[in-house]
């Protein structure tokens, strides 16, 4: 789907979120954690959008802002151009309706006493809609839409009967019932084998081709958001380092730490296919002033720049940008 010239249906601007690591039961103030660093994005309607980062990079905290599991301490969220910070009542209760999320791990997100009809119901006994009749109906289009069939099969039985794909279709279905308009998919096949996992990029891409919805898809693999994604943008210890088409972000990574994440994949018959330094090959004291965050795991660092200041997002063309002294 051509998503250029499409107007952002979510927009963050400048957003920051620390933590306190540390705490003592005395109340003292532990260390200071930077998850997101004045991260700024837009994500198209219609789009799948790919933030792409190692465990521990800001990526989940970013979809909890989103969300509102959480605030931030400063920067704006907007959801089709109104702030979504602070939304109580009705209004909160709509942007619910309108945002789902596929939570990592379909293990612990599917409550074990609630049968598979039930948990696909629940949002719609949370928000009113229809009758048990009606809600039923509509369950049963929810999991054939996650290809559940025949989906009269599934209702009845609990989660600990289910293969961990079929988790996860009833995890999609559940966050598809009321038809939202944006979709969060955090790590979705990260506990899945490869062939299962194929299957669910399948079905995530079908719906948005079908509904027209827009995704965040969280991920650490590249591979998988180069197969799935319209644009991605990759973050390393919550700041954007790059951001771009899938493809030419994949294709031709500028960023270091892009291209180290791409070599981090396995591949058969072959060592460091991309002729990239691997990411840990390098391992600097971190500079106490100002500095280019990868600057201790860079072999492409340039001392006096990259140890002294920290590098701005910059366009390289209309279609990319990067974090880098190199260009």
């Amino acid at each position: 789907m051509n998503t250029h010239g499409s107007s952002p249906i979510l927009s963050m601007t400048d957003v920051t979120k620390t933590y306190r690591s540390g705490d003592s039961l005395l109340g003292s103030s532990g260390s200071r954690v930077v998850a997101l660093d004045h991260i700024s994005l837009d994500i198209n309607a219609g789009e799948i959008f790919g933030l792409v980062g190692e465990s521990g990079s800001g990526k989940t905290t970013a979809s909890r802002l989103i969300v509102g599991l959480e605030s931030p301490d400063d920067g704006r969220i907007q959801f089709d151009g109104k702030d979504i910070l602070g939304l109580k009542g009705r209004a909160r209760r709509e942007f619910t309706k309108q945002v789902q999320v596929i939570f990592q791990d379909p293990y612990q997100s599917l409550n074990a006493h609630f049968s598979i009809f039930d948990t696909v119901c629940e949002p719609l006994v949370i928000h009113g809609v229809g009758d048990r009749a009606s809600r039923r109906i509509r369950v049963c289009e929810a999991l054939e839409t996650a290809e559940l069939t025949p989906p009269e099969s599934y209702l009845n039985r609990y989660p600990h009967q289910l293969s961990g794909g079929q988790r996860q279709r009833v995890a999609i279905a559940r966050a598809m019932i009321l038809e939202p308009r944006f979709l969060i998919a955090d790590e979705p096949t990260s506990m899945l084998d490869a062939s299962i996992s194929f299957q669910i990029f399948r079905l995530l891409h079908r719906l948005r081709e079908t509904f027209g919805v827009t995704m965040l898809f969280i991920t650490h693999s590249l591979a998988a958001a180069r197969n799935l994604c319209d644009r991605v943008g990759v973050i390393y210890r919550g700041r954007l380092v790059e951001q771009g088409t899938a493809r030419e972000t994949i294709m031709h990574p500028r960023h270091p730490y892009t291209k180290a994440l791409l070599d981090a994949h396995p591949r058969f018959g072959c060592s460091n296919h991309h002729g990239y330094d691997t990411l840990l090959d390098v391992e600097r004291p971190r500079p106490k002033n100002d500095h280019c965050l990868f600057y201790p795991r860079c072999r492409l660092a340039i001392n006096n720049t990259c140890n002294l200041q920290a590098p701005k997002l910059k366009n390289l063309d209309a279609a990319h940008r990067v974090s880098c002294f190199l260009y």
